[in-house]
This record gives C-alpha cells, structure tokens and sequence, in this order.
C-alpha cells in the first residue's frame, strides 16, 4: 500500500517557506514572539502563498504549549466518536428496517430515497462536509493558542453568515423543486414524480436545521466534546421511527392500489418527522455549545482575517463534497432508468449499509484527527512528522475495522441484509437483490474510508483545492463508468437487467481508488513516505477471508432459520475468528482495541 517513489521524512517540506526566514515584516524581539519565524502551524506546510495568520506571522503569542499537537492522543476521541455513531446508526438501522416493513421495494420506497437525497445533498455539502473542513482547523487552532476570544468572534460570524445562506437556499430550493426532481430524477413520471416533488418541498426546511446542526458539530469537535454531536442524530431516527410506527399501524387489508395510496401517504407524514427529528437533533446540542461558546451572538465580521480563511476554504470544500453527492444523485438517477420498480430503494438499502463501516470507523478516525492535526504546532520538519504518525496510525485503526466489514458484506450481505430488513413487505428475493448491489460496494469501500482520513490531512493543511480535484475526477469515472456498468453492460453479457444497480455501486468503487492513490500520492511528496505496509494488510484479509470461509460453511449447514437466529450464528463466529487470526499474526491493533474495552470495563467496576 505504500508508494515505493515516494521518499521518507524531508526535512523541508516542499512548498513550506524556509525556516530561518519569513514573509512578515520584522517583528521586535520580546519574550512572547522570540523564536516565531522558527515555529509553524499546520497550515504553512500547505504552502499556501497567502500569509497564514497564527504564531508564525507574529501576530499572537505563542501557546503555553506548543506540543499539543504532538503529545495528544486521538484513540479515546475516536473512540467516543465511533460510540456516538454506533449508537446513531444502529437507530438508522432499525429505523431502515422499520422502514422497510411497511413499504418494502415499492413506488413510494423509491420516491422516498429519491427525495431525502436532494435536501440531503444541502446538509452533507453545506454543513458536515464543507463547514468542518473549513470552520474546524481554524477554531480549533485558536482554542489550541488559548485564544478563546477571537475563536468565540469567528464561531459568531460563522454561524450568522451560515443561518442567512442557508435560509435562502431553503427558500429557494422549495420553489425550484420540480425543476430538481426532472435533473436528478429523470427516470420518475407520473406519480413516482408527484409524490417525490412533495417529499423534497417537505424535506428542505429540516435539511436547513442539520446544517445548523453541523455548525454546532463543528464547535463540540474542536472542544474534544465528541459524544454528544455523534449521537444527536439519535433523536432524528427516532422522529421518524416514532412516525412511521404511529401512522403505520393503521395499515389494514389493503389490495394492490390501496396499499400504494397509503404507502404515500404514510411516506408524506414520515417526512414531517424527518423535519421534527431535525429540529430535536439542533435542539440537543445547542445548550453545550452555548455553555461552550460564552458570549455567541449574531456577528457580521468579513474583515476578520480568520472568518475569511473559513470562507475562503469553505468554497474548494463545498465544491469536493458538491461533487460527492452530484455522483450519489448520478447513481440515483441512473437507478430510476433501471426498469425495476424497486431499484432507488434498493439502491438506498443497500447504501445503508455500506455506510455503516464507513462511518462507524472511517468518520470516527478522521473526525478525531481533524482538530488534533489542525492544532499541531512548530518547526515544518516537526509538524510533518506529526501529521505522518498521526496518518499512519488513523490508517492502521481504519483498515483494521473496514478489512473484516468488506469481507462480510462480500460473503455473508444475504445474511445481514435478511436479519436487519426481511420483515412485512421486504421478503426474501429483497434481502438477496440488496445483498447483490452490496456486494458491488465492497470493491471501493476500503479506499473511499481510508481517503476520508487522507482529506481531512488536507484539510488540516489549510489545502482544499487538491482534494477538489480528485473528487471531480472520482466523480467524472463513476458517472462513465456508472452509465456502462448500469445501462448496457447487464444485457450485454445476459444479466437481468435489474443487476445494473449492482454495476453502478461496482463502479463507484473503481473510482474511489483511483482517488485514494492520487491522495495518498500527492501528500506523500509534501509530508514525507504515509501508508499501510502490504504485509499489514495482508494479515488482515488473510483473517476475514479465513473467518468468511467458516461463516459460509456455518449457513450452509445450519438450513433455514430466522434471518435474525441465522445472523447470529454465522457472524459471531465470523467476527471471533478474525479477531482469533489476528491475534495470532500480533497485528498491534487489536491489542489497542482491546485495551481500550478493558479500561472502560474497569472503570465501570
């Protein structure tokens, strides 16, 4: 996995301006900037042309301590962060299951995937994606400089500018719906397209609330305040949880065309508890953050040089992420032309799934290391060393999780896809036309995750426009890969062609490693050799690939069981013989998950 051409650790990082020398003006020698022209933050080694505003220009004092950056341990943060996304997603699974057991592969399914993709699109861009990357290193540098009244001023401005925009593009989204829909759902008509068009105008003003969401995400991060930002959703899956089973449950003997009039019906109210569920999901961080942020109020400050960073970097970031999810739009739309009435759900079940892993660990890494690298301070050969053994160990975590995760959604999706959907509506063929489309997600999902950590270094580096790059790159193959693999690929070589569902997730991940190895290529020539060691990731498939090969001889012998008793039985021992393997290979890493179980059991006592 590593870049053999690359060269190790430098001690001038290219790009990075000299360390005896500076683009400031002289600044007197006093106690509290003596030595600055020989320190760094993180964002100098980007090479960025304009001046970096911190304790290397001389404008602040420099922090009590500057090997912050250095000396912090990310694994209990990630570790909180994985718990708060492990408590949210295993909600959104059994919101997705309960979900499924009323509307099944249908119209209404399909038009509802359809529409929570379009206001989605306005909180993954503009609120998680684009705002952490841009608003986070710079608060969290100025909380790591003790420079709590300026970071309380940028969070301000921040929030204002962000609840004005936001609030137009609400506004404007709901008047421009069914021009949305006829781009991104070309392939709906008649009333799949009716019904979608009131889902979207319904979605748009809770989408606005996660945004504002984000922001306080934003904020909780950059103070180590992990759990609570990543279980907030929580409360928006059980809105919906809660709605779907009030309303649902007045289901009665339906024929064919009443079951389709209640589905969308029941599909028009579960929405409005997405946008209640929006609220709840603000309204629960909002008081920390306010304890937090002492003295927050509506600000308009562009001249500030640290507000303009913020904005100046939020731009290339909106763009990646844009890019991102126009590719998520592409695959829905290309879906709607599969002639399957099911194909969007599907699509969406599957997707569930796949972004499970990704956030469980891939998020909870890069999330933890976001705030840690933008704090590093010192000399540029010193904060490239950190960044180096920051990555490498994200990397390590990541693959350690994601490996086993691929492996499983490989060889044993029909098992997972029937214990957490195959209920009421959603029945066998389902689970295994899902588990189908699963399958093709695995071939990009260690790349996708493990470029999430390779960004967020990017982004810690003040850099926004590489990772830009790479995203319209990944997103121009998926959208001609995703075209031939959908449309023409499943009858040209006699696949039904229901299977092209599966092409378009087999292609995305084609293109995400093609991302992943241009990431990894170009910031290896700024901060020195970054990586996994072949012979790591070796051991690790070696394990899943010996743990999958039991868990397929489990199913074979076990018959037909409860999907749930069947999961139960062959992913148990699935999980303990690649946790087995890797103990006996001495991969370190499960030494460190282990302990850190084993501390918090202790402290439970």
């Amino acid at each position: 996995m590593n870049d053999e051409q690359d060269s190790g650790p430098k001690s001038q990082v290219p790009g990075a301006r000299p360390e005896a020398s500076s683009s400031q003006p002289p600044v007197p020698a006093s106690r509290d900037n003596e030595g600055f022209n020989s320190r760094r933050n993180a964002a100098e080694i980007a090479g960025e042309t304009i001046a970096v505003v911190g304790e290397s220009t001389g404008q602040f004092q420099r922090p009590p301590s500057v090997e912050r950056g250095e000396r912090e341990s990310t694994s209990k943060s990630a570790f909180l962060v994985g718990a708060g996304i492990l408590s949210s997603r295993i909600i959104g699974v059994v919101r997705q299951r309960v979900f499924g057991h009323y509307f099944g592969v249908s119209l209404a399914a399909d038009a509802f995937n359809a529409a929570f993709r379009i206001p989605n699109f306005l909180q993954n861009v503009f609120g998680e994606g684009a705002l952490s990357a841009s608003f986070i290193p710079v608060y969290a540098n100025l909380l790591a400089r003790k420079d709590e009244k300026e970071a309380t001023r940028v969070a301000s401005a921040v929030l204002t500018v962000l609840a004005l925009v936001t609030s137009a593009i609400v506004l404007l989204g709901v008047l421009a719906t069914p021009y949305i829909v006829s781009i991104v759902a070309w392939g709906f008509v008649s009333e799949r397209r009716e019904l979608t068009i009131r889902l979207v105008q319904i979605f748009f003003p809770g989408a606005g609330l996660l945004v504002m969401s984000a922001w306080c995400l934003g904020v909780l991060n950059s103070h180590r305040k992990f759990l609570l930002s990543y279980t907030a959703p929580v409360a928006w899956n059980l809105a919906i949880i809660a709605a779907l089973i009030f309303f649902g449950s007045h289901s009665g003997n339906f024929d064919e065309v009443q079951m389709g009039q209640f589905q969308a019906r029941l599909a028009v109210l579960t929405a409005w508890g997405s946008v209640i569920g929006s609220a709840l999901q603000f309204t629960v961080q909002l008081p920390t953050v306010l304890w937090l942020v002492r003295g927050l109020r509506p600000v308009f400050d562009f001249g500030n040089a640290h507000v303009r960073i913020v904005i100046r970097n939020f731009f290339p970031v909106f763009m990646s992420r844009g890019v991102v999810q126009i590719s998520a739009f592409v695959d829905a739309g290309l879906a709607s032309l599969v002639p399957y009435i099911g194909a969007v759900s599907a699509l969406g079940y599957a997707q569930s799934l796949y972004t499970l892993p990704v956030s469980l660990f891939g998020m909870s890494v890069s999330a933890a290391e976001l705030p840690a690298m933008s704090s590093a301070l010192g000399t540029s050969a010193e904060i490239a060393a950190q960044l180096r053994r920051r990555l490498d160990g994200g990397l390590r975590r990541i693959a350690f999780f994601i490996v086993p995760s691929a492996m499983a959604m490989l060889a044993l999706g029909d098992v997972m896809t029937a214990a957490l959907y195959q209920t009421g509506r959603f029945n066998h063929g389902d689970s295994r036309y899902v588990w189908g489309i699963l399958a093709g997600s695995t071939i990009g999902l260690l790349a996708s995750t493990l470029g999430r950590l390779y960004a967020s270094t990017y982004y810690a580096l003040h850099d926004t426009r590489t990772p830009l790059l790479f995203a319209v790159i990944r997103v121009t193959l998926t959208t001609v890969l995703g075209y031939l693999f959908a449309i023409p690929l499943p009858p040209a070589i006699g696949l039904d062609p229901k299977w092209g569902v599966a092409g378009l997730t087999a292609s995305a991940g084609i293109a995400g490693w093609i991302e992943f190895a241009l990431l990894r290529r170009t910031l290896n020539k700024r901060i020195g050799k970054t990586g996994l060691p072949l012979i790591f990731v070796a051991k690790l498939w070696l394990a899943a690939a010996v743990g999958a090969g039991a868990g397929w001889g489990i199913k074979l012998s076990i018959g037909g069981h409860h999907p749930a008793i069947v999961a139960v039985l062959v992913l148990f021992p699935y999980g303990l013989i690649y946790f087995a393997i890797t103990a006996a290979l001495k991969v370190p890493e499960l030494n460190t998950v282990f302990g850190r179980l084993l501390k918090l059991a202790s402290r439970g006592r």
